[in-house]
């Protein structure tokens, strides 16, 4: 038996264990929204009485110039609490004053709501905003009117993509939505009783306002409520919370197993730095010598320092002298010549009396002096020749060097950064350029850093960075070589290298540039939006200085006429049905004595006629009897009998031609017509100064009733209407309720919302798609073979950036 086909029997067979303790909560997950917020102390239009019942306190919410915000080091400490969760309940005592649309709490961050309930007495509606995991936002509404001035308990429980609404302890509605992202950021708003300073002010009495950080704290709230075994839709998260274990313990064991093969590797190993010099691999702390400097591999780095030699204290019949190999010198025995002491290898030239050249030589002998004499020319000498001697066994050599002999090939002691130079009677060695000798025979040498002592030609816009021997000349940012020594500023706007938006003007600048948006134009230069006088609105778009490009459904040079296909000509809606018009839009709605289907037809054919008299949906009195009309009834009279033609309303006999307001509802007239009961709506008249404003506050004139747009540049009159952010909304009395644009119902399983539109359309592709129709009772196999819910997401086993997500068709099955 498979996993899933397990928990579905546990599912079905669960057992009815008695839980009669009472539910408590853990006060780190309790977040008490008065108490945090100390309200009551301080807040104008805030004052505390007495409330649903008498164990907490209870406050008057009033007025329209309000700031019940928390102070940022709450907020933060209320909003930690929720960082990240996706199962919390949000509860609350009220009583809604008639008619008023208010936000009971808001979280939110400049425009993005990521937890916020509101109730508009004005639609009848009850209204979640949040974030979706898809970084979107959303309005959950829910039909149902709070604003009675009346007491009401009020849960809304998210669990995952589960939400639940309980009034008065009683289960209203449950969805499933999309999951809520709950990566709130720390500089986010908390508000109580209003979206913010100038919106959606919620006018009555709050009570134990919390928000329980638990998917079923309504619990908390009507404890009868509490169950003995879980829902169904505890058990699929349950579920679906094993599946995902499952994944994350295959993903793990994986990782595991890798790093143990790895670990297993290196088992032996020792790691260290190293420095690699011509070839050769020297060790962390290994020494070695260069030339003549002493290097060190340190951490990875090769430091050298030239060597130091201390003078050398040489006996009698020696002297200190370089030797092949050595850097330092060594006490060597001496030639006597001229007066002057010559070791091993060292040679003089000098010209006899007779103009040769003769070329003296210390050598090693046996004791014995020896002496050639070879002629070079005419040249006579008119001084006599040196004296000769020899000590210790070292003889003068003498012999005559043919004219341009290349003693450098012969061999030569020129070692690192030095170059071999023949003389006329012999070699000798030259540092090379760039460097300078670390030897007084120039045998050894060591790089000349001309940056750091300044010995370099880099003018200015330069940087001088040293190379072996020489510099270079590097061109600081935003400038350009000249030559090798010398730069000069670049324009990048000349050339085309800058940042500039397409709509922006760019200024050259010393070592740079900056942009500036262009007439008509607004941003900081990098990006650059076209600006619209007055404002595009419902929802277009200013794509150019004033031009704006319209949503589907407006047009006007600012987007300010709603299109009415409705009139226009553009829609043929069934004759059962009546063409609505809609701001951006229309749908064709069944007319009176007629419902949907369940078939649903954009034109209106799926209407079909309700049967008034099964249904009892008549006013017929009983000396009448009801016959069923094409969209409608009729009461007629049994022959033979004399009928009075009264109405039976609300359990009441209303006579023929009586004329009454609703108890209900004093804004709707009804009246009894031959036995039937027909109520409208009060025509609202407002050239009429005896107008009612309470059922007409599109009439209302006064200056207080008016409201402000969310922008703060517009006002608008009680009963205007208007379009924004794919909202519609409302003036009424100075109020400004907003609900989700209508869109017409899409039949069909993959949906997109296009980039500047409001309403979804179909698409087939369903890795396009926005949302799905995901339905929990269907499943895919993921590579690990482990059941997955539609709609659930994962990473796929071995990446890091492979996200899959089952979704499957409602009708064939099959697996993207």
């Amino acid at each position: 038996m498979g996993l899933l086909q397990l928990f579905l029997v546990l599912g079905i067979f669960c057992p009815s264990s008695g839980r009669t303790q009472g539910f408590g909560v853990d006060p780190a997950l309790r977040i008490n929204v008065f108490d945090e917020l100390s309200l009551g102390e301080g807040f104008d239009g805030v004052t505390q009485v007495q409330g649903f019942h008498s164990e907490s306190r209870a406050f008057h919410f009033q007025g329209s110039s309000r700031e019940v915000k928390a102070p940022a080091e709450v907020s933060e400490q209320m909003v930690q609490k929720l960082r990240g969760k996706n199962e919390f309940t949000v509860l609350a005592t009220l009583k809604q004053d008639h008619l008023n649309s208010g936000v009971i709490l808001s979280i939110h961050h400049s425009e993005h709501r990521f937890l916020e309930l509101e109730s508009s007495g004005q639609r009848s509606e009850v209204r979640l905003h949040y974030r979706t995991k898809g970084q979107q936002d959303h309005t959950e509404v829910f039909p149902y009117s709070l604003a009675d001035d009346q007491w009401h308990k009020v849960s809304v429980a998210i669990s995952a993509s589960h939400v639940i609404l309980h009034v008065d302890c009683n289960r209203i509605y449950e969805r499933v939505v999309e999951a809520p992202y709950m990566d709130i950021p720390e500089d986010t708003s908390f508000w109580l009783g209003q979206r913010n300073a100038a919106h959606g002010f919620f006018k009555g009495v709050m009570q134990d306002v919390e928000i329980l950080v638990m998917p079923q704290g309504y619990i908390s709230q009507c404890p009868d409520l509490n169950r003995t075994c879980p829902t169904c839709n505890d058990f699929h998260g349950l579920v679906q919370k094993i599946m995902e274990l499952q994944d994350i313990l295959a993903k793990t064991s994986s990782k595991l197993s890798r790093a143990e093969e790895k670990m297993n590797g290196l088992d032996g190993c020792y790691c260290e730095r190293t420095c690699s010099v011509k070839g050769v691999v020297y060790r962390e702390d290994e020494g070695w010598t260069d030339g003549c400097r002493n290097c060190t591999c340190t951490n990875g780095t090769v430091q050298c320092e030239a060597i130091s030699c201390p003078p050398p204290q040489c006996p009698a019949g020696t002297s200190p002298a370089y030797v092949k190999g050595a850097c330092c010198k060594e006490c060597q025995p001496v030639c006597l010549f001229g007066g002057r002491e010559l070791v091993e290898g060292d040679q003089k030239a000098v010209r006899d009396s007779s103009g040769r050249c003769l070329l003296f030589e210390c050598k090693v002998s046996h004791g014995v002096a020896l002496r050639h004499n070879l002629s070079l020319g005419s040249v006579r000498l008119h001084h006599s020749s040196p004296r000769l001697s020899s000590h210790l066994g070292l003889n003068l050599v003498v012999s005559v060097p043919p004219a341009g002999h290349d003693f450098c090939s012969e061999g030569h002691g020129c070692v690192e950064h030095s170059d071999c130079a023949n003389l006329e009677a012999g070699d000798c060695c030259v540092c090379k350029d760039g460097f300078r000798p670390l030897r007084d025979d120039n045998a050894y040498c060591e790089d000349i850093d001309e940056c750091a002592e300044g010995k370099h030609y880099c003018r200015e816009n330069t940087m001088c960075v040293n190379t072996p021997g020489s510099f270079m000349c590097i061109c600081h940012t935003g400038y350009i070589r000249i030559d090798d020594y010398s730069c000069t500023e670049h324009d990048e706007c000349l050339s085309g290298l800058h940042n500039c938006d397409e709509n922006a003007l760019c200024f050259n600048m010393v070592g740079g540039h900056s942009c500036s948006c262009k007439p008509g134009y607004t941003g900081n230069g990098t990006v650059c939006k076209a600006m619209c006088d007055g404002l595009c609105q419902n929802g277009g778009t200013c794509v150019s200085p004033n031009n704006c490009v319209c949503q589907q459904g407006f047009t006007g040079k600012r987007c300010e006429t709603d299109i009415d296909e409705c009139v226009d000509g553009f829609v043929e809606c069934d004759s059962k049905s009546t063409c609505v018009n809609l701001p951006g839009w229309y749908h064709c709605e069944c007319r009176d004595g007629y419902h949907d289907n369940g078939l649903f037809s954009a034109n209106g054919e799926s209407c079909v006629d309700i049967n008034e008299c099964k249904t009892g949906r008549n006013t017929c009195a009983n000396d009448t009897v009801c016959f069923n009309l094409e969209g409608g009834y009729d009461c007629r009279c049994p022959h033979g009998h004399n009928c009075t033609g009264d109405c039976i309303h609300d359990n009441k006999v209303k006579h023929s031609g009586q004329i009454w307001v609703l108890d209900s509802d004093r804004c709707s007239v009804c009246s009894c017509q031959a036995g039937q009961v027909m109520c409208r709506r009060m025509v609202c008249d407002c050239d009429n100064p005896n107008a009612d404003l309470f059922c007409c506050p599109e009439c209302d004139p006064r200056l207080s009733s008016q409201c402000l747009h969310q922008n703060g540049l517009l006002t608008y009159g009680s009963g205007d209407t208007w379009v924004e952010n794919c909202q519609q909304c409302q003036c009424l009395q100075g109020q400004v309720d907003c609900w989700p644009l209508p869109c017409p119902p899409v039949d069909c399983e993959f949906t997109v919302v296009p980039e500047g539109e409001c309403c979804p359309r179909c698409v087939t592709d369903p890795c396009q798609a926005d949302t799905i129709r995901n339905d929990i009772t269907k499943t895919c196999t993921d590579e690990h073979s482990i059941s997955r819910f539609s709609g659930s997401s994962w990473i796929k086993h071995g990446t890091e950036c492979t996200l899959c997500q089952c979704k499957v068709s409602r009708w064939p099955r099959r697996q993207h």
